[in-house]
């Protein structure tokens, strides 16, 4: 019996379908890294995703080096990794100082030796409407979120090109892909972080360094209490941080903590997180005309400029009774857990 010509392409386009995913479990398999042994470096690493990530690589017996501004983190941080077993090394600096940022990099090779893994996880959230938005806003949320990963970066090339190996994995945003209303200095920094991310891992694989990028949506981190507020500063964290513990809407930061580090043993280009991130994500990639009208009408749903104007409020001291309720049990819970809170 002889086969249509439609069968026999349809049995072709199967076998190259088949050929590719074989291809990339190989691909796979060759670069996967065992973290044993292997010394991480994580940028904000004393609370929040970054701590939490440092558990999960402590527990697949990696040597784990983080660095925060504030002392009184980094130890409560370092007793808790500890728990864990392995070597914790923490150093209390200033990111968006270049030359504090080499001095950590230098401090981690001397005491524990070449970095094999780095990620970079520090960044601060700003939440305000364009109206009390400054150019200082800017300027800062840059220094923080894309800079010190940039300068965090060059800080470990050298040693990563001289050895052949590396990882480096850049945690951007949901944020980095679709532009949100009221969060414009932290979607501008998390967009140029991205697009530095992806093509610096095109021009690094040749040096045997792979460069995974980030892009998760909300997280129970506990973050939104140490995010800075602007305008009608309890309602705009009240919106943030109610979003931050729904279900669905949000992701546990365990769990996100695992897929990323999932991500960085098989040297993956890009890992967005949460199904509406992605679902978002995709829908602006194919229209961005129409997620324009939808973030224009959201916007509209979102505080008015107002309140304290330009000045600056932290979460923790924008509460109301709203924002202590049955709606936000899972961001506070997740804010203890994971040294959100200055004791």
């Amino acid at each position: 019996m002889h086969l249509s010509t439609k069968n026999r392409l349809g049995l072709w386009g199967l076998a190259g379908v088949g050929a590719v995913f074989a291809a990339r479990a190989l691909l796979n398999q060759w670069r996967k890294i065992d973290f044993r042994g292997k010394t991480v470096v994580i940028t904000g690493g004393s609370r929040g995703l970054g701590l939490v990530l440092a558990r999960e690589f402590a527990q697949e017996g990696a040597n784990i080096a983080i660095c925060a501004r504030d002392e009184a983190e980094l130890e409560r941080a370092k007793a808790d990794l500890e728990l864990n077993g392995g070597l914790v090394f923490t150093y209390a600096c200033d990111l968006t100082d270049r030359e504090q940022v080499t001095d950590f990099i230098e401090s981690v090779q001397a005491e524990i030796g070449p970095i094999d893994v780095l990620v970079n996880n520090a960044g601060t959230i700003l939440v305000t409407p364009i109206e009390h938005a400054t150019e200082d806003d800017f300027r800062e949320v840059m220094e923080i979120n894309f800079w010190s990963a940039f300068h965090t970066i060059n800080a470990v090339l050298p040693q990563m090109r001289a050895r052949k190996t590396g990882r480096i994995v850049n945690i951007a945003s949901f944020g980095g892909k679709v532009a949100f209303p009221h969060l414009l200095p932290y979607s501008t920094s998390k967009f140029a972080l991205v697009g530095y991310s992806e093509g610096i891992r095109a021009e690094f694989i040749k040096d045997g360094i792979y460069v995974t990028t980030v892009c998760p949506g909300l997280m129970r981190t506990g973050s939104p209490r140490n995010a800075w507020f602007k305008g009608q500063n309890e309602k705009e964290y009240a919106w943030f941080k109610i979003g931050d513990s729904l279900p669905g809407l949000s992701k546990s930061a365990e769990e996100s903590a695992r897929q990323i580090l999932e991500a960085c043993r098989y040297g993956r280009a890009e890992l967005i997180i949460s199904l509406p991130a992605k679902l978002a994500s995709a829908l602006h990639g194919l229209a961005p005309g129409l997620t324009a009208e939808v973030l224009s009408v959201i916007n509209l749903l979102l505080p008015a400029p107002g309140g304290i104007g330009e000045e600056r409020a932290k979460g923790h001291d924008s509460e109301t009774s709203v924002t202590r309720s049955v709606f936000t049990t899972w961001t506070d819970d997740a804010a203890e857990a994971n040294n959100q809170y200055s004791w």
